[in-house]
């Protein structure tokens, strides 16, 4: 064989090891790209919808009214007789009242009761629920004006707590926020019309949190904050469930179940905080829809804690804060289901 000819054949087999690898690195890269994860717009941001969650149909609240630059955490909104809409600020305690001509005027100022939930009596009294820094919590009430303050359940009592909600006889339903996932000593528990007598419903819950009663009054909602659960209570009476009247309706996935309402139908709404939205139940507790608040793909608006349906309306106000995410707090605004119950019917 020639030295050209030797030469020609190195360089034909030199091109064709190049291919082969080449070929070989264009598969393996094939191969890579289809064994990768990805995200994808279902998938992609802090908080995605769980699959089991993303057909449900679902709207988007419009902002409704800012109140504040920081990120203050706002909580328990409620309509009073004049249809104004009250709700705290549950770092400093204080209760806010937002006119229909939308000014905002403070009812009871700065406190260290930590105020967060509320629920109005028929009388037009404001009760309001104290966590007293997770350690010394109350109920208390004022008038309409804010003035002459008292005590319903005292700090002695030893609860933390979180939310209520009045039946139709005046007396009131409300979440002890105590204890943790692995050591639940939280609870429900419902206080008579006199305001003195306390009877357990739920006891063992990790940081029961929302609560709300169906248009009828026989029906029990209690979110468990420390567990992602919902709680369905079929009630007797007041204080007594039915035989095999209690039941773990739903069991969330990602950030907690936190304050919730329930409209005429019996639908249940319940907030979601750290995920910015509010979940749709039926009377059932089947998940029926959900309102997403803007920014939630971005990071903002997640602490949805709460939020308030105007009597005779059908116009839910949802309200949350950015944290430190630099857009505040708001109150949002959607349509609900069905239309809320009058006031005073119940809470």
């Amino acid at each position: 064989m020639t030295r050209g000819l030797r030469n020609r054949h190195a360089l034909a087999l030199t091109l064709a090891v190049v291919g082969c690898l080449s070929g070989a690195t264009g598969a393996s890269s094939a191969e890579d790209a289809m064994n990768q994860l990805a995200y994808d717009a279902q998938t992609r941001g802090p908080v995605p919808i769980p699959p089991g969650e993303r057909d449900l149909q679902s709207v988007v609240a419009q902002a409704w009214f800012k109140v504040s630059d920081e990120g203050v955490p706002l909580e328990g909104p409620s309509f009073d007789r004049a249809g104004d809409l009250l709700f705290t600020d549950a770092g400093t305690g204080r209760v806010l009242r937002l006119t229909a001509d939308k000014r905002l005027t403070t009812v009871v100022p700065t406190n260290d009761l930590n105020l967060g939930g509320l629920a109005i009596h028929k009388d037009g009294r404001i009760f309001a629920a104290g966590t007293g820094g997770f350690k010394r919590g109350t109920i208390v009430s004022v008038r309409p004006d804010g003035s002459d303050m008292r005590t319903v359940i005292p700090p002695e009592a030893g609860y933390v707590v979180n939310d209520l909600v009045f039946d139709a006889e005046g007396g009131f339903y409300f979440t002890d926020f105590r204890g943790t996932s692995t050591d639940p000593k939280g609870g429900a528990y419902y206080v008579a019309p006199d305001l003195t007598t306390v009877t357990p419903i739920l006891p063992n819950l990790a940081l029961a949190n929302g609560v709300a009663l169906s248009p009828d009054g026989k029906t029990l909602w209690v979110t468990e904050f420390g567990r992602n659960l919902l709680h369905r209570v079929d009630l007797a009476d007041a204080t007594t469930p039915t035989p095999l009247g209690t039941a773990v309706a739903y069991h969330f996935t990602g950030p907690p179940p936190d304050s919730m309402r329930a409209d005429s139908d019996g639908n249940l709404y319940v907030a979601l905080y750290g995920q910015g939205r509010v979940l749709a139940f039926n009377r059932n507790g089947i998940p029926i829809g959900q309102v997403l608040l803007p920014g939630r793909d971005d990071g903002h608006n997640l602490r949805s804690t709460s939020m308030a349906l105007r009597p005779g309306t059908d116009d839910l106000l949802i309200v949350t804060n950015d944290g430190p995410g630099g857009q505040g707090s708001m109150i949002f605004h959607a349509k609900a289901f069905a239309k809320a119950l009058p006031l005073f019917s119940h809470q």
